[in-house]
Formats: structure tokens, C-alpha cells, sequence
């Protein structure tokens, strides 16, 4: 059987390309917390391997014969949010179901269902679990998955019945229990329908640890990778690994996407003789950012919490974390998997393909405008080169002409000024070119590397193109913004071998148009470079 790269549901080895779950999460220690009776979380972003991870773990345990061992999710209770009785007979299904299928020879699936009528709905789930444990020739370990999928009083019911089934021992009750979901349960801010606030940690203050499984490995993608090769002798260029870890910072999800869109999705890499290069690494990562798989529109559907917001708008931005921004918030975004906090240049989006994603999504509106405004081919010569000045020229009119309506609509304001910048490149760059992305927090700016081809004589020719952009801050003047803005493009140009280096000033302040409109030509560290200022 032809095994192919899996981007829904639960990976199994026997038509998946795999990493083994368990290289990926230190055993030992998840297997002394079991061992100990603790209760415990499990925590990564969606379409991680969390459920993978979960079924290996009940399979390992299974086989080894000590524990009697289950994973079930309670996704379905979530419509239920306030109702408990209803959440919690809907839960209480899920796990009969699950051990019908699973365990059938178990109390739970042979007795449970007829028990389920006689108990209290807000207790149903605690006593179900006392009553299998009692019966169980085995200590039981149960995976509950998806756990943060609930809502509301809901989540409430069930952490609490879980604490107290746990502070109720030595009655019987399941030797450990694992949460698993997004988010550690700390971070849970339950909405109850009295209004009250409830975090996690205080609903389920029993926890002992919250393990978070982490993303590939540069080693795991290229392990993951050559299973395709020797399976069908298709190769993948060396210089592909760095470049794939680039994009997706070995987000699992992410890595499989692209090795699809490689493999069953691109025409001409159907003839496995044809190695994988560079150039088809970009080319997946082009169309599988426009296709908007369901892991894609996910993350812009989280761009709009307001939380999210905080945390992000200051990144795109290249400024500081205000007083607003909390810890909880940071950690929230962490857990989601949007931005890394461990990287040597500091806080940053997570990936080079979530680093384009999420101005794109904040700007699509805009981008549909534009291209009303604006053909693609507007700023191409007749030779096919692209007319770089032109393109910004024309930006710094629109700018003038858009940017306050726009800065009050929008819902990222801050970042308002490199989103306009964005959506105006992005449109007509699609005609055939890249925009690359560098921003982080703290950097004081954002800069962009432009490529843009063209066939000449029949082979690819590329123009590069550098655009810095920063904004003039309260006690800070434009000369000294300007001068350390020269200093930081052309080094940035030089990193990128830019034939242009231009640098774009932002002024808020109140003083005219015609006065913060400018193009000057400087120099810095002997590069040429044009100042625009708006």
C-alpha cells in the first residue's frame, strides 16, 4: 500500500507517513506520573499530534497490560456550554460509546448504559467513573481529549467532578487521568451564566504538571521526508530541510501540507524522477497559502479575538507590549501556536508561512480594493521588469489618500501603516513575484525583501527589492528616525543582495501632508538608498 502525507485526523502509520509519537515527548516522566496516581494536562496547537500522541499512549499501556486503559473526546459536549445536565449526558455517551468500541468487556460498556438513567446529571460523569474504576480488575488511566473544547458551566461540571473524584480517594476513582486540548487548563477563563470568571487552575487545582509536545525536529521533517523517497525514489534536495523548518517552524501540520502540495498536488513533480528543489518548496508554500486549507482559516479565525490582537499587533508593528498585554494573553498565544518566545532574536510569529498568513488576513478587504483600483500589471515595463519606484510612488499617494479612514476602521490599528504597505505590495507582487517578512517585537520596524521574476531568453531573471518601514515615535525626531532607518535598511539590504533599498518613513503627527510627504536619496554604509516619506 502507497503511503502518503496525512493533514486530517489521527495519523496511522500503515497509510501515513510517520514519527513515531513517543520520540516526540518524554515517556519516562509521563510514564512515572501515571505510575504515581497524579492527574495531569497535555497541551499543544491544533493539528499537532495531540491525538495521535493519545492513541499510542493508550496502545503502549494496553499491551503492557498494567492498566486498563481509554481515550474518548468530549468535542460534542461543547454546543451544550451552560446546560450541565445536557453537557454531561452527552459526555457521558461519548465515553459508553468509546468503551463499547474500545473496551467492550468493561463495566462501562456492558453496565453504564443502564446505570446512566439512575444518576444526577450534574454527577454523572464522577459517578460513572467511581463505579468503573470499582469494578475494573485494572487501574484505569483515561485520556480525555479535547477537553477545552467546553464551554462555559459546563467545563466547570466536568473539571469538578474530576477533582473531586480525585480528592475522594481512596475510593475508587481512575488512577490518573490526562487532560488534553490547545491550551494549558490554567489559561481557561470559564464565562459561567451567572457572569462569573472562573479560571481553570482554581477548577481543577489538583494538577501536577502541564506538558506541552512541541513541534518537529529539523532531524524528524527530514525523516519524515525520505519515508517518500523510499518509497517511490523520489528525492528531495538537501538544501530543502532548513528552508521547510523556515516556513513552518516544524509545526506538524504545516510539514505535511507542504510535503502533499509537493507530492499529489503539483503536476510535474507527479514524475518522481524529478528531484524536489528550492523552487517548488516556494511554489507549495504560494498556493497553499491561497488555497486556505481549514488549518489556515483557522488562524484567522483566532486574529480576531481581541486578546490575540494584543499580543500580535505590537509584533507587526516591530514595537514594545503595552500594559494591556498580560501574561495570561502572552501565554494564551503561545499555547495556540501563533508566536515563539524562545528565539534568539526574541518574540516572533512562529513560522515564515504564519509571518505572511496573518497580514494577508488582515488585509484581504483591503487587497480586493486595491485590485479595483490597481491591475496587477500596472508598474510592469515592457521589457517585464518591475518599476519599484513607481510602485512605491504610487503607494505613498494611496497612503495619503487612505491611510486615516482606513487606521480607524481597523481592527489591528497599530500596525496599521505596515498592513497598508502589505496589502499594497501584495497586489501586484502576485503578478509574479515574493514578499518576504521580518518583524518581531521590540525591532522598531518591519522589513520587507521583494522578488519579483521575469523570463528572459528563456531562463528566470529576479529583481530584488528591500523596503524597510518605520514610524516617527512620540520624542523621537524624523532626522533621528531617518538616520537610524538608513543604517538598519542597508544592512538588511546588504544580507539580502537588494539591487533597490528604499526606506519608508511614517510620520503620525499633526503636521501637514505637504509637509510629511518627501523622497530624498541618501546613502548609507555605500548603498544607495530612497527615503519616502509620508
Amino acid at each position: 500500500m502507497i503511503r502518503h502525507f496525512n493533514t486530517a485526523g489521527p495519523n496511522n502509520p500503515a497509510d501515513h507517513y510517520s514519527i513515531d509519537s513517543f520520540a516526540r515527548i518524554n515517556w519516562p516522566e509521563i510514564q512515572q506520573l501515571i505510575d504515581a496516581k497524579k492527574y495531569f494536562v497535555m497541551h499543544a496547537p491544533r493539528q499537532s499530534g495531540k491525538t495521535t500522541l493519545l492513541q499510542a499512549i493508550v496502545d503502549r499501556l494496553n499491551g503492557e497490560g498494567r492498566y486498563e486503559t481509554m481515550r474518548f473526546s468530549v468535542q460534542s459536549a461543547q454546543a451544550a456550554r451552560d446546560d450541565i445536565a445536557m453537557g454531561n449526558r452527552i459526555i457521558a455517551e461519548q465515553l459508553l460509546l468509546r468503551a463499547q468500541l474500545d473496551r467492550p468487556q468493561s463495566w462501562l460498556a456492558s453496565e453504564g448504559p443502564s446505570f446512566v438513567e439512575k444518576v444526577t446529571p450534574g454527577s454523572l460523569l464522577l459517578v460513572l467513573l467511581a463505579r468503573w474504576a470499582a469494578h475494573s480488575p485494572k487501574p484505569i488511566v483515561l485520556l480525555i481529549d479535547e477537553i477545552d473544547a467546553l464551554v462555559g458551566d459546563t467545563l466547570v461540571s466536568v473539571l469538578g467532578q474530576l477533582r473531586d473524584g480525585y480528592i475522594a480517594r481512596p475510593s475508587p476513582s481512575p488512577q490518573s487521568i490526562i487532560l488534553c486540548g490547545v491550551r494549558d487548563v490554567r489559561d481557561y477563563r470559564i464565562h459561567t451564566s451567572k457572569g462569573e470568571i472562573i479560571t481553570g487552575g482554581s477548577a481543577f487545582n489538583i494538577k501536577t504538571e502541564s506538558l506541552r509536545l512541541g513541534n518537529f525536529s529539523e532531524a524528524e521533517v527530514r525523516e519524515l521526508y525520505e519515508q517518500h523517497t523510499a518509497a517511490t525514489k523520489q528525492v528531495f534536495e538537501e538544501s530543502i530541510y532548513s528552508k521547510v523548518m523556515a516556513l513552518t517552524g516544524g509545526q506538524p501540520w504545516l510539514v505535511n501540507a507542504l510535503a502533499r502540495e509537493l507530492t499529489e498536488k503539483m503536476p510535474a513533480l507527479q514524475d518522481r524522477s524529478r528531484p524536489i528543489t528550492l523552487d517548488d518548496v516556494d511554489e507549495a508554500k504560494e498556493r497553499l497559502i491561497l488555497r486556505r486549507d481549514t488549518h489556515l482559516d483557522q488562524l484567522a479565525d483566532k486574529l480576531k479575538e481581541p486578546r490575540v490582537r494584543r499580543v500580535i499587533a505590537p509584533i507587526l508593528a516591530g514595537e514594545q507590549w503595552g500594559e494591556a498585554v498580560s501574561t495570561e494573553d502572552r501565554q494564551y498565544v503561545v499555547d495556540l501556536g501563533l508566536i515563539t518566545m524562545q528565539h534568539t532574536d526574541g518574540v516572533r510569529i512562529a513560522n515564515d508561512i504564519y509571518r505572511e498568513v496573518i497580514p494577508r488576513e488582515l488585509t484581504s478587504i483591503l487587497q480586493s480594493n486595491v485590485s479595483t483600483q490597481v491591475p496587477s500589471t500596472a508598474f510592469v515595463l515592457a521589457d517585464g521588469r518591475l518599476d519599484f519606484r513607481g510602485m512605491l510612488a504610487g503607494f505613498q499617494q494611496f497612503y495619503r489618500e487612505n491611510s486615516e479612514v482606513w487606521r480607524n476602521r481597523a481592527s489591528y490599528e497599530e500596525a496599521a501603516p505596515q498592513l497598508l504597505l502589505q496589502a499594497w505590495l501584495q497586489r501586484v507582487v502576485n503578478g509574479g513575484g515574493r514578499i518576504e517578512r521580518e518583524y518581531a517585537l521590540g525591532r522598531g520596524r518591519a522589513d520587507l525583501f521583494v522578488r519579483f521574476f521575469r523570463q528572459v531568453d528563456g531562463k528566470r531573471a529576479e529583481q530584488r527589492f528591500v523596503v524597510e518601514m518605520k514610524v516617527v515615535r512620540e520624542r523621537r525626531s524624523l532626522d533621528a528616525t531617518i538616520e537610524e532607518g538608513l543604517t538598519q535598511t542597508a544592512r538588511y539590504a546588504d544580507k539580502c543582495h537588494a539591487d533597490e533599498t528604499h526606506l519608508i518613513v511614517v510620520d503620525p503627527s499633526e503636521r501637514s501632508w505637504d509637509e510629511k510627504v518627501f523622497v530624498q536619496e541618501r546613502r548609507a554604509e555605500g548603498r544607495s538608498i530612497t527615503v519616502w516619506g509620508m
